[in-house]
C-alpha cells in the first residue's frame, strides 16, 4: 500500500491519519489502552516511507492483535500461552560438557528461583529432554498468573513466550523481575554455546536477529502498557 497520508495524529488513544481513524484488519477502532503506546505507534505510522510495510510496524501488529484475535477470547489466548509453563525451556538441562551446566544452572536458575517465591510453586528439573511433568499445582498457579492478564498485556508477553520458550523467563520480565536482555541470553544458552563451539551461520543470524526485534517489541510494547 502507499501511504496515502501526511500527518499522523492521537485523538484521544486512537491514532488518525488526516483526520480519519485508523483501524485495525477486523475494522475495529484502533486505540490504545495508554497514551504511551498511542504515541509509539504514532511514530511507527509518522515512519512508513513511500509504501506501508506491516511487518516493519511491530507495535501496531501487536495492538491488532491485542483488539482482533485476543480480545474476543482472552481466556482461550491466555491457556494457550500458559500451556508453556508445562515444558518450559529452563526444565530441561543439558547433562554434560560441564561448562554448559553451569552456564545454563547461573541463566536459569536465578528465574526459577524468583518464580518458586513469586507464585510458591515447585518446579521439576531434568538432564536431557525426554518429558518430565510439572505437579499440578504449579500448573494452575501459572496458568492463573497468565489468565489474570488483559489482551494487551497477553499480546505483548506472547512473543517473549514463543521466543524464549520459558513461560516463566518472560513473567519475570513482564513482572520487572528481570530484564530484557537477562531473559534474551537465558533463552539463547544453548545456541550462544554452539556458536562458541562451531562458529556463527549467516543463516541463523538472520534469523537471530528476526526473533530479537519481535522478542524486543513485546518487551516494550508491555513496558508501554
Amino acid at each position: 500500500m502507499k501511504r496515502f497520508w501526511k500527518l499522523v495524529t492521537i485523538e484521544g488513544r486512537g491514532i488518525a491519519l488526516d483526520g480519519k481513524p485508523v483501524r485495525t484488519p477486523g475494522r475495529v477502532p484502533l486505540a490504545l489502552p495508554t497514551l504511551a503506546l498511542a504515541e509509539a505507534v504514532a511514530e511507527e505510522w509518522r515512519a512508513v516511507g513511500d509504501t506501508l510495510d506491516p511487518r516493519a510496524m511491530l507495535l501496531t501488529g501487536l495492538a491488532n492483535a491485542a483488539i482482533d484475535r485476543i480480545a474476543p477470547d482472552t481466556a482461550a489466548f491466555a491457556a494457550g500461552l500458559a500451556a508453556y509453563g508445562e515444558s518450559d525451556l529452563l526444565y530441561y538441562r543439558a547433562g554434560e560438557p560441564a561448562p554448559l551446566v553451569a552456564r545454563q544452572a547461573a541463566a536459569w536458575d536465578p528465574l526459577l528461583a524468583w518464580a518458586r517465591g513469586r507464585y510458591d510453586v515447585h518446579f521439576q528439573t531434568t538432564a536431557g529432554v525426554t518429558h518430565r511433568p510439572q505437579p499440578p499445582a504449579t500448573i494452575a498457579r501459572l496458568g492463573e498468573a497468565v489468565a489474570a492478564l488483559d489482551a494487551f498485556h497477553l499480546a505483548g508477553l506472547s512473543p517473549l513466550v514463543t521466543v524464549s520458550g520459558s513461560l516463566v523467563a518472560a513473567l519475570a520480565l513482564l513482572e520487572g523481575a528481570a530484564d530484557a536482555d537477562t531473559v534474551w541470553h537465558a533463552a539463547h544458552v544453548d545456541e550462544e554455546w554452539q556458536a562458541e563451539q562451531w562458529g556463527h551461520d549467516d543463516l541463523a543470524i538472520g534469523a537471530r536477529e528476526a526473533r530479537r526485534a519481535d522478542f524486543d517489541a513485546g518487551a516494550r510494547f508491555l513496558e508501554l502498557l
